[in-house]
């Protein structure tokens, strides 16, 4: 867990990065005008972690998806784990909020737990720790960024602007490290984070507005990044400069709906 600033980034894995600061923009040079606009006076990119910056949306998505399966196939005449469970109840939540929005989506009530209950305790806390064990086992393998996402993040250091990672995931640091990013990134406001500040998590903006604050930027100079509906609604929920969508898989309407001020397949459309 990382809180701190930088004044100025450090160097890529593919080069040094420039802290030229006289252009904020980023060069463009296909985009139309309203992605133009998005950008436009922007200081900073806060960008989300998982689906964003690295395909761990998809380990998260198959984590919950192991979780449920097993922990419902002992509850008789409840409906069991669908695809559209991730999109509708837990993408971009804290975990235990997750769980909880899940289990009340089937009417199913449990005790809390201690936060360091045992996995294999039908709690809250449990049902999560066990989440989180699952996603650890299958992350451990390493994490290889998104292509286009890092050549955007690169682009945009380039130009001076900024970054910070904000994830609703208690894994970021760790995410951040297997996937060869961390070194970008000096402000990370992760679960753990929300939680000793007392942050609610999306889609409220609070996590966003903490990290823009430890930038020491307002949030209307920093520009939210977001694939998850409850991202985007966070972003679009506070004063932010403008709120980017990336769509992997929750639907271009959908974010568009939530407040995204554009929607793009990939960050890598938003490079020249």
């Amino acid at each position: 867990m990382c809180v701190s600033t930088a004044s100025s980034p450090r160097p890529s894995r593919r080069g040094r990065l420039s802290t030229n600061r006289e252009d904020t923009a980023l060069p463009m040079t296909h985009q139309t005008a309203a992605d133009t606009a998005a950008w436009t006076g922007a200081a900073a990119i806060l960008f989300d972690l998982d689906g964003v910056l690295t395909p761990t949306a998809t380990v998260h998505e198959r984590a919950w998806q192991e979780l449920f399966d097993g922990y419902l196939s002992s509850r008789a005449g409840v409906d069991g784990y669908r695809e559209s469970d991730y999109f509708d109840h837990i993408d971009g939540k804290p975990r235990f909020d997750g769980v909880r929005d899940f289990l009340a989506s089937r009417g199913i009530t449990l005790p809390e737990g201690p936060l360091d209950d045992h996995p294999g305790n039908e709690t809250v806390q449990g049902l999560g720790n066990r989440k989180n064990a699952i996603f650890n086992d299958i992350v451990s393998a390493g994490v290889e960024p998104f292509e286009g996402s890092v050549r955007f993040l690169e682009a945009v250091l380039e130009r001076g602007l900024r970054v910070a990672v904000v994830s609703s995931s208690r894994n970021a640091p760790a995410v951040l490290a297997a996937a060869g990013l961390s070194h970008h990134f000096a402000v990370v406001v992760d679960g753990v984070v929300a939680a000793e500040q007392g942050l609610p998590g999306k889609p409220s903006p609070a996590t966003y507005e903490y990290a823009a604050k430890l930038l020491d930027l307002s949030s209307a100079e920093c520009v939210v990044v977001e694939d998850a509906v409850s991202g985007v609604q966070a972003g679009h929920a506070g004063s932010f400069h403008s709120v980017i969508g990336v769509d992997r898989g929750a639907g271009r309407q959908t974010l568009l709906d939530a407040g995204a001020t554009l929607v793009v397949n990939d960050l890598g459309e938003l490079v020249p």
